[in-house]
């Protein structure tokens, strides 16, 4: 176990802790805001190809979603064959189902590096881990523009994440007419649930947390819409 700790603390939280330190001590003001708005957008450029190719698996999957309960209800009393023929036509349209979730699971490693360094990463002992050419800075100003203190939970951001998780999940999710919306059946009602439970549960989780995450995440989840907006655009055209 102690060896992965050590690799998570090598490749993810010293690397991520040195960047945000880096750009607070060099950005105009020493805004630790800002610091986190710029660091979460070079994390996200690096991931772009990968989030594209996340973005593209979602939206596919929820296209053929009218397909797949046609199989549903083709072969409801036969489990087998329904995998089957889900199975099948996944390799017909040329989708992997998991593919959507490998930048969540890459992701989640990050907000876990993220989250420790916003909880302990600017105490006195954390700062041997800094590189040779990245300046001790001292102490740090916590505040984003002067007003939220993103050392404390805030509700404002809580909710604004949550907020901007909801339009980014319903971007994907794919539009039925109401007749459709009236017979979905438990494939329906679980997209139903993750677009409003999802974004529930972020305000609650966030509202716990030093509002820094809350702040990433809104930064992310924007990042994610913006990216999926020119994504849809060009496969549109």
């Amino acid at each position: 176990m102690s060896f992965f700790i050590t690799i998570f603390n090598v490749v993810l939280y010293q690397p991520l802790l040195n960047g945000l330190i880096l750009i607070y001590e060099y950005i105009p003001g020493h805004d630790f805001g800002i610091a986190i708005i710029i660091l979460t957008i070079l994390i996200k450029f690096i991931l772009y190809p990968l989030g594209t190719q996340g973005v593209k698996s979602q939206k596919a999957l929820s296209e053929i979603q009218p397909k797949i309960k046609e199989i549903q209800a083709k072969y409801k009393d036969n489990k087998e064959e329904q995998t089957k023929a889900t199975m099948a036509l996944y390799k017909k349209e040329k989708i992997n189902p998991f593919s959507g979730c490998l930048p969540l699971l890459i992701q989640l490693p990050i907000l876990i590096a993220m989250y420790r360094v916003f909880w302990k990463g600017f105490q006195p002992e954390q700062m041997m881990l800094l590189y040779s050419f990245v300046p001790d800075p001292g102490l740090i100003n916590a505040f984003f523009l002067g007003i939220i203190n993103l050392a404390k939970p805030n509700l404002v951001l809580a909710v604004l994440a949550g907020i901007f998780q909801f339009f980014q999940v319903k971007m994907v999710s794919p539009k039925t007419k109401t007749k459709e919306k009236q017979s979905s059946g438990f494939s329906g009602q679980m997209q139903k649930q993750m677009l409003y439970f999802m974004p529930a549960f972020t305000i609650i989780i966030l509202f716990r947390l030093p509002s820094a995450i809350g702040l990433y995440w809104i930064v992310v989840t924007l990042f994610t819409i913006i990216q999926q907006y020119f994504i849809f655009k060009k496969s549109s055209t």
